[in-house]
C-alpha cells in the first residue's frame, strides 16, 4: 500500500485545538483548505514542542536573513484564530514523528506530522534502524499530514498553540502540577488530598 500524504499548500487553516474537558482532553492537529479537512491526534507535550521549535525556527530564519525574510517578530493580531475545530473531529491518525524544516526558496515553514507506528525490534539499534528506513520510505512509509505556511501563518499556529496548551487545568500553587476537578493528592502536602 502507497503512502497517504494528507499535503496542504497552502491551508486556508492550520490550527492546534482539543476536543473534551480539562484534565480529559484530546488535542488534534487540524488542517482545511478548499472544503478539504484533516484531523490528527497528538499529545499535549508534541503540542507545546511543535509551537516551541516553530518560534525558534522562525526567530533563527529573522536572525539569519537579517531581518530580510518575510517572518514578523511577533504574530499579527489580525491573523488570531480562536474558532473551535472543524467538526466533526475524524482522526486519521495519532502522531508519532513530527519534523519542522524552512524553505528558504518559497519562504515557507513545512510542518510535517507522520503517524506513530510500533516496530519490532532486538536492539535498541536495530530499532533506530528500523525507524529511520520507515521514516525515510516515500512510498510504503506511514501516513504523514505536510503543511506548507508562510512565516506569518506560522507565527499565529504556534501562538494559538500555545494559548491551547495553557488553557487546561489550572497549576497547585504549592506543587504546580495540575489541579483535578476531583481533587489534588499535592506531593508538597505529603499526599494530602487538597480541593480544586
Amino acid at each position: 500500500m502507497t503512502r497517504q500524504v494528507f499535503l496542504y499548500d497552502p491551508p486556508d487553516r492550520f490550527v492546534a485545538g482539543t476536543v473534551g474537558l480539562p484534565g480529559r482532553r484530546t488535542f488534534f492537529l487540524q488542517a482545511s483548505a478548499g472544503g478539504r479537512v484533516t484531523s490528527v491526534a497528538l499529545e499535549k507535550t508534541q503540542v507545546a514542542a511543535l509551537a516551541e521549535r516553530i518560534d525558534e525556527l522562525l526567530d533563527e530564519v529573522v536572525r539569519r536573513t537579517g531581518g530580510s525574510a518575510a517572518v514578523p517578530a511577533v504574530a499579527p493580531t489580525e491573523l488570531t484564530d480562536t474558532a473551535p475545530l472543524e467538526t466533526p473531529v475524524e482522526e486519521e491518525f495519532r502522531v508519532g514523528t513530527m519534523a519542522l524544516a524552512w524553505d528558504g526558496d518559497e519562504q515557507r515553514m513545512v510542518v510535517e506530522a507522520q503517524a506513530l507506528v510500533e516496530l519490532d525490534a532486538d536492539s535498541e539499534e536495530d530499532l533506530a534502524e528500523a525507524e529511520e528506513r520507515l521514516l525515510q520510505d516515500e512510498l510504503n512509509g506511514p501516513p504523514m499530514l505536510r503543511v506548507r505556511l508562510t512565516g506569518t501563518q506560522a507565527r499565529a499556529f504556534a501562538k494559538r498553540a500555545l494559548e491551547v496548551v495553557n488553557a487546561g487545568r489550572p497549576p497547585c500553587p504549592l506543587c504546580s502540577l495540575p489541579l483535578d476537578p476531583e481533587g489534588h493528592v499535592c506531593p508538597r502536602q505529603n499526599g494530602y488530598r487538597r480541593g480544586a
